[in-house]
């Protein structure tokens, strides 16, 4: 009797064996997530952007220097400010990649991948926040299996450097090399794990998208992936200009570093920054603050060679100078409501707001700013939570109308943009607006409500349309990610999704019960004069 249950101990740990994949030389240990799903987390992708490599581009790392490595967790998230309280763990040596997959994978499998970038306007966020365990089972249950993957990219002063230093040395959009770095590691690893390199569809939401949407302007983009999902943030969201224009921001970083704030504004900062302490800089990151929207890091122009981010999206969109790669793109119904302010704003509050940081010559700006605020009147019944009518939920009157600005800006004007330009050039897209009913009156449909879904992670108490829409959309993102193409066929009878086209301009309505094609015209008159004039206002 004891042999017999030695026996079956032996047997269960045999079964429980954590799952392993070997890299070169080195064994990587994961975990089991569920019966089905793997997990692979942790794994550096980069040198750890310290010391000397602190304010620089990522230094590729495709092999480890153990025979064995523990990837049971995430790695530490990047340097942010406290959104949620004191974060616990964050580092600067933080550029690592995950890796979620069916179990029992076997090298040979060459699965599709689908690449996650995070969002958080460029100074929060952590590929943590995100279990893509249901999103994978959800591949193995419609029988097209997908690896997952996610990243951590650095994030506000040291993944998007500014002012004139930054533009001298060329240490721009450190946050987009990042993506690239982890893109380029994927290339190289992702073949052990039973992916296919050259199956990588790159999707992500808000700054993550508007990461991609950036990526399209660069060569590199074509070599690393086939496809992508932008989810709510394209290229020219936020308006771009030379890191030399936010100098006063860098020198206020700066000045919050002891040892450093001495040559704050000397115009060299970034030797003493790579000389002093990770606890000085960590303390600068974290008593940065939080603004939204993230206007004083992100993406910066960079005319130079190789650059990520060569011109403003609207003039490269116009001469067709993109990756030719397809992609679904989309937003959801009120994505301005996050960001409205709920204190009361004047007329002069929202001109300047469109104005923003410009080097427009004066006159124009302000004329295309006066016409800005005539199509965004202060008519709560046209505002956002949208279908509202003169409801103001308490709030001030002005805050429905700076949700629609918001919302048309940052997000919504630039994806149709995008959308056009890709079909005019005859790029395969699929657009999408996301409209099914949350539960917070005043907020709409958010900005960021679609993730849940996207992950297979709609809580019960959601209801069953809601519930069932998740399972559509899983489909529609597993399909595209297989076959570039989100109408397999396979999975949960939906409806077809058609291209979105120059001469057939559609969108999918995503909404639980009522998912329907329906034309991309909202705010026409709006959006065509923010679209047609994005020049002036730095898109």
């Amino acid at each position: 009797m004891l042999v017999f249950h030695l026996l079956v101990c032996i047997l269960v740990t045999a079964v429980r064996a954590a799952p392993e994949v070997k890299v070169g030389r080195t064994t990587i240990s994961g975990r089991d997530i569920t019966a089905n799903v793997e997990f692979f987390g942790g794994i550096p992708f980069a040198e750890p952007p310290v010391g000397a490599l602190r304010l620089r581009k990522p230094v590729l790392k495709v092999r480890l220097n153990t025979t064995t490595f523990n990837a049971t967790a995430y790695g530490k998230s990047c340097l942010q400010p406290p959104l949620f309280g004191p974060p616990s763990t964050i580092s600067e040596d933080c550029l690592t990649i995950s890796v979620f997959r069916p179990a029992g994978l076997k090298s040979s499998a060459k699965l599709p991948v689908l690449l996650w970038t995070y969002g958080g306007a460029f100074i929060i966020g952590a590929s943590d926040m995100y279990n893509a365990s249901n999103l994978v089972q959800r591949g193995i249950d419609r029988k097209t299996p997908i690896i997952y993957v996610n990243f951590n990219y650095r994030l506000g002063p040291l993944g998007f450097p500014q002012g004139q230093e930054a533009h001298d040395r060329r240490s721009l959009n450190l946050a987009l090399e990042d993506q690239i770095a982890a893109l380029e590691w994927v290339q190289t690893n992702i073949h052990f794990f039973g992916g296919d390199k050259n199956k990588v569809t790159i999707f992500g939401e808000s700054a993550g998208a508007m990461m991609t949407g950036t990526l399209y302007l660069s060569s590199k983009l074509e070599r690393l992936a086939r496809g992508a999902i932008l989810e709510s943030g394209s290229s020219n969201g936020p308006s771009a200009l030379p890191a030399a224009a936010n100098e006063l921001g860098w020198q206020g970083f700066v000045a919050r570093v002891p040892s450093c704030a001495s040559v704050a504004t000397s115009g060299k900062t970034f030797d003493c920054l790579q000389n002093t302490t990770a606890e000085e800089i960590s303390a600068a990151v974290l008593g940065g603050g939080i603004a939204f929207p993230g206007v004083a890091w992100g993406p910066t122009l960079d005319a130079g060679r190789n650059s990520l981010y060569p011109d403003l999206a609207s003039r490269l969109y116009a001469k067709g100078r993109f990756a030719r790669l397809p992609f679904i793109a989309g937003t959801n119904r009120d994505e301005g409501t996050l960001f409205a302010s709920q204190q009361p704003l004047t007329d002069a509050d929202f001109k300047a707001m469109v104005a923003g940081p410009n080097i427009t010559p004066g006159n124009v700006l302000d004329s295309a700013a006066d016409k800005v605020l005539e199509l965004y009147p202060a008519d709560p019944t046209v505002g956002s939570p949208y279908g509202t009518g003169d409801e103001l939920f308490g709030l001030p009157a002005s805050y429905k109308r700076h949700a629609s600005l918001m919302g048309d800006t940052l997000f919504d004007a630039p994806r149709r943009m995008w959308s056009q330009a890709a079909a005019k050039f005859g790029v395969k897209n699929y657009g999408y607006h996301f409209t099914d009913p949350q539960g917070v009156p005043a907020a709409g449909v958010p900005h960021g409500a679609e993730i849940a879904y996207v992950y297979g992670q709609v809580p019960p108490t959601a209801g069953a349309a809601s519930q069932n829409l998740s399972v559509v959309m899983m489909d529609y993102w597993i399909s595209f990610t297989v076959s570039l193409d989100p109408n397999d066929g396979k999975g949960v009878e939906r409806p077809k999704w058609p291209q979105y086209k120059d001469k057939s301009q559609v969108l999918l309505q995503l909404e639980g019960g009522n998912t329907t094609v329906v034309k991309d015209d909202f705010r026409e008159e709006a959006i065509g004069f923010l679209n047609k004039n994005a020049e002036l206002f730095n898109r």
